[in-house]
């Protein structure tokens, strides 16, 4: 394998389903499938040359049964000279509460044995090239009945919007936040995959011609209207009881920094249903396990749409899940959160 070529993956399985489900997960992070066979095409021999001499870095088997395929297991450790990964059990359905679970375990996996699976280090060299992109061709206009409302920027914010991104966010969210117009009473906290050596230029390139601050998160701070709170990739960051960041001594739990699913339920546990979320381009499922427990408690989940994301893995596992309730271009999402903003605003003025 190449320095700059993604690991190829070889799977076997007995059933086509799991073959097409894993498949779709190994895929859905980036990774290139060497070949997707079945049992029979390794035993008594019959293992063709292509396959022979395919060079990958990791075999995936699952088979029913596999206590009982003891000869075959060992004819495999005997031909391969790579990590081969046994035993993650059949895949529960994808629909399931189990499914994201699953998902996630495997994701583990694969990052145990290849390492930085999600690229990480290659959304922070993005932003050079996205540091020199045009902005938009004219400012958006705030909707009239917002402009003749109060001011509400001194006054609490009582809903956030969390941006949850991974591999393609930064310019899938910049596109949406270029997209929104100055004055739009929203707060936004944004959780994006990425090497906290990046977060500073994260920040300074999204703010380049967003009318919203940009802001790393600090101890003591509070969502605010017309800004985008970061949050940090090596602490985890909580709300107390006022609304304040503040940070744990511990990093995220799992293998993200900042953990989706975790930023989640942190914000949520001060603002509950208001607490809302949008799903931008990303790699995993990051955030797939809380959007459903959000949504029961009555937040919005939208998502990026699978063919404008650079990587669809981790909206479309959100998307999944069955809880969001829009779906859209960053344009697309902007405008509707405009939308939202201003029926909600005239239902609240009654």
């Amino acid at each position: 394998m190449g320095e700059s070529a993604r690991p190829r993956i070889g799977i076997v399985s007995d059933t086509p389903l799991q073959r097409h489900i894993l498949q779709h997960v190994v895929e859905g992070v980036g990774l290139e499938i060497a070949y997707n066979l079945e049992p029979s095409k390794f035993s008594d021999n019959a293992i063709t040359v292509d396959v022979r001499e395919s060079d990958i870095d990791l075999l995936i088997v699952e088979v029913e049964g596999e206590q009982h395929c003891s000869d075959f297991i060992e004819q495999l450790l005997e031909q391969f000279d790579c990590p081969i990964l046994f035993g993650q059990g059949k895949a529960p359905e994808k629909n399931s509460e189990e499914f994201p679970r699953w998902e996630r375990r495997l994701h583990g996996k694969l990052r145990e044995h290849l390492g930085d699976i999600d690229n990480i280090e290659a959304i922070g060299q993005s932003l050079s090239q996205l540091e020199k992109s045009p902005g938009p061709a004219r400012p958006v206009r705030l909707p009239a009945y917002l402009a003749g409302m109060p001011a509400e920027h001194a006054g609490e914010v009582k809903e956030v919007w969390i941006l949850a991104a991974s591999l393609g966010g930064p310019e899938a969210v910049k596109a949406f936040l270029d997209s929104l117009p100055k004055g739009l009473p929203v707060a936004f906290i944004y959780a994006q995959h990425i090497d906290a050596n990046f977060s500073t230029v994260l920040a300074k390139v999204l703010a380049r011609h967003s009318p919203f601050e940009l802001k790393i998160a600090q101890p003591g701070d509070r969502a605010a209207f017309g800004q985008v709170l970061l949050v940090p990739v090596d602490k985890e960051m909580i709300l107390d009881e006022c609304g304040r960041v503040q940070f744990k001594e511990n990093s995220w739990p799992g293998p993200y920094g900042p953990s989706i699913d975790q930023v989640m339920l942190n914000v949520a546990n001060y603002y509950g249903g208001k607490c809302h979320t949008i799903f931008f381009s990303g790699m995993g499922n990051d955030g797939a396990i809380a959007a459903p427990l959000l949504r029961a408690y009555g937040s919005n989940i939208w998502v990026q749409s699978p063919d404008s994301c650079a990587n669809h893995s981790m909206p479309a596992s959100v998307h999944g899940t069955g809880c969001s309730g829009f779906s859209g271009t960053p344009e697309q999402l902007a405008a509707h959160l405009i939308l939202t903003i201003e029926k909600n605003s005239q239902i609240q003025a009654g």
